[in-house]
């Protein structure tokens, strides 16, 4: 099924000329019917046996602009009505202008009321209308002559639709669900109804939608579409979803229903932002005007991202900061206007739908921005990947933001990932982060910058905790990314650490003579000091210096291989450390297990220094506790 709409002049014959082609009245509110015009958008089905057409028609009064803009959105092929009578009109050209920036592609033009004027006054109206649709994509399209009063031109109107429908490419099915709601109301005994142009995706009846911006999910009770009952309805079909969840004057047009967790609200949108040539003005940085997004109206303050006004018949790069949340796609096509008069200036195409604010010398985002329209698949994920940075994101954010169908994503991740574009990263067993390459480059270099800050503020610090690494650069990602990607540059040799702590393989530490001296006794007291080695408080009295000049010094010895640091404040001399597991591995081979208290022995030291070696040594892997023994752990040795 495709989506047909109206489009044209006030009074030229729209709401008569589906009338009678579908029997149906579109103008169901009584002061339509009262004042005979068109307020609000109505609905009809056209049946043409090979297609079905889901017809919305569309006021024509330059008042009801907005009304028109909602029933516009997501249509498939349009029908521009001209009357014979009046010929080419303002809101004829508006409403071709914005068919135009809504990228509606098929369509032909309807010459209404011929009945009323003779064949040469048409064939001057069809030379009008020529002249107007140069250079559309209507521009080819034919003018079908009609009378809705006496049936002309109906049959031949309806020959020329299925030509049209058999030249549009349908959509293959896409998993992801998503309908604009354009009206909500409560039949006797029903409940709520929500009805709209299912944009994508399809949806069944008892399933799971999320209501946006509400971001509330809601159960479907029933579907109906033109008054039938149905299991299920699909893209191109206009829906009636029974839904028993919400109060139908909560749900207002311009909200969405769609696959939960597909679309967000957003109060920034970046987009390319095109101004008619036939605009009265141009568009300044800074300017505010009114959006029309789907069936949403909201008012937008523009930032340009490099010009200071867009000229009539130019385009450029802007964010649209929303006075309300946006709901939106990548791709999706938008109509801007003046805040006063109501003049339409423009549109365009939405590139970011969840934007972060992108500053004017940002220049490498801004070139990478373009990319967002590409017609290659692989161009806008990557770009999109590129924007996410190292924040987390789903298949169904990637269907969102490079405008792609859900059946795409695995196989473009996967070519990604062969080409080294994407990142993959393990960081816990149920959680796997995926990174562009550019991004991950990035924040390896922010990261060996950051230890080098470190380096230069403390240098006699060798070893720099990671928690500190990670909480100054939490706005790069969170703490397990960070650990994740400091683990790949110790690998790769860039950094040098442990669990805790990181330093750059080539910091070294800036002594002084006094600093190297104390240096040396301390490491020399160690090595006297056998299996008794010195606390932090016994060395500062020692060495007469203070005590984070002392630890300092400690970590030093550590990362030189004099001291083995054995957990907390308990150091020992590398060879007394190695004596260490040469006396107790050969005990234990000899008698098989050892308490604390023969181990003391063997060591010649006190209880006070066993219990931490035997601990150390369990930790070590090369003993294991059994209650109050210990024995020789699989696989011990020197």
């Amino acid at each position: 099924m495709f989506i047909l709409g109206t489009a044209g002049h006030i009074d030229h014959g729209k709401t008569s000329l589906v009338r009678a082609l579908t029997g149906t009245d579109t103008d169901r509110l009584p002061q339509e019917k009262s004042r005979g015009i068109t307020i609000d958008i109505g609905f009809a089905e056209l049946d043409l046996g090979a297609h079905v057409l889901g017809v919305v028609d569309v006021p024509g009064h330059e008042r009801f602009i907005k009304n028109m803009l909602a029933g516009a959105s997501g249509i498939d092929l349009a029908v521009l009505v001209v009357a014979a009578d009046d010929s080419v009109m303002p809101q004829t050209r508006e409403h071709l202008a914005i068919l135009e920036l809504l990228q509606v592609s098929y369509g032909l033009v309807a010459m209404t009321k011929i009945d009323l004027v003779e064949s040469s006054w048409q064939e001057l109206v069809e030379q009008e209308i020529r002249e107007l649709i140069d250079g559309t994509f209507l521009e080819n399209a034919p003018i079908v002559r009609t009378s809705a009063v006496s049936g002309f031109g109906l049959a031949e109107l309806q020959q020329q639709l299925k030509k049209l429908c058999d030249r549009i490419e349908p959509e293959s099915p896409d998993s992801v669900f998503r309908m604009a709601v354009d009206r909500s109301f409560a039949p006797q005994g029903l409940g709520t109804i929500i009805t709209g142009t299912v944009w994508q995706g399809q949806v069944q009846a008892g399933q799971g939608i999320e209501w946006l911006p509400h971001q509330k999910e809601l159960r479907i009770r029933g579907i109906q579409s033109h008054a039938r009952e149905l299991d299920q309805v699909h893209e191109g079909q206009r829906a009636a979803l029974n839904i028993p969840d919400v109060h139908y004057k909560e749900v207002q047009r311009g909200d969405e229903l769609a696959s939960p967790g597909y679309l967000h609200p957003s109060r920034l949108l970046t987009v390319r932002l095109s101004v008619l040539s036939s605009s009265p003005w141009s568009v300044k940085h800074r300017a505010r005007l009114r959006l029309y997004l789907g069936t949403q109206e909201l008012m937008v303050s523009v930032a340009l991202l490099k010009d200071k006004v867009v000229r009539p018949g130019e385009s450029a790069l802007a964010q649209l900061a929303c006075s309300d949340v946006a709901i939106a796609c990548c791709g999706q096509p938008f109509v801007v206007r003046a805040e006063s008069p109501l003049v339409t200036l423009g549109g365009g195409i939405v590139l970011q739908p969840l934007a972060r604010r992108i500053l004017r010398r940002d220049e490498q985002s801004i070139k990478a921005l373009d990319q967002l329209a590409s017609p290659e698949e692989l161009n806008r994920a990557e770009t999109a990947i590129y924007f996410y940075g190292t924040a987390d994101w789903s298949d169904l954010d990637l269907c969102r933001d490079a405008c792609l169908r859900a059946d795409r994503v695995g196989s473009l991740l996967d070519r990604m990932e062969a080409d080294q574009i994407l990142i993959r990263l393990v960081l816990s067993p149920k959680r796997t982060a995926r990174v562009h390459r550019e991004v991950f480059v990035a924040t390896k270099d922010h990261l060996i910058q950051t230890v080098c800050e470190f380096h230069e503020r403390s240098p006699l610090s060798v070893q720099i905790s990671r928690d500190q690494i990670v909480q100054r650069l939490s706005f790069l990602g969170d703490k397990l990314l960070l650990n994740k990607i400091l683990d790949t540059l110790v690998e790769a040799g860039k950094l040098r650490g442990s669990d805790d702590t990181v330093a750059h393989r080539n910091f070294v530490p800036s002594l002084t003579g006094a600093q190297k001296r104390i240096q040396r006794l301390v490491a020399d007291r160690f090595e006297s000091a056998v299996f008794k080695p010195p606390g932090t408080n016994e060395l500062v009295k020692i060495c007469g210096s203070d005590e984070s000049e002392i630890r300092l010094l400690l970590q030093l010895c550590v990362v030189e291989g004099e001291l083995i640091h054995l957990g907390g404040d308990f150091y020992l001399h590398a060879k007394w450390e190695r004596e260490l597991r040469q006396r107790v591995t050969v005990s234990l081979r000899q008698h098989a297990q050892l308490t604390t208290g023969q181990i003391k022995q063997l060591l010649k030291t006190s209880r006070k220094y066993a219990v931490p070696y035997c601990e150390y040594l369990d930790r070590l892997g090369l003993t294991h506790r059994q209650g109050d023994v210990r024995v020789l752990a699989s696989g011990g040795n020197n």
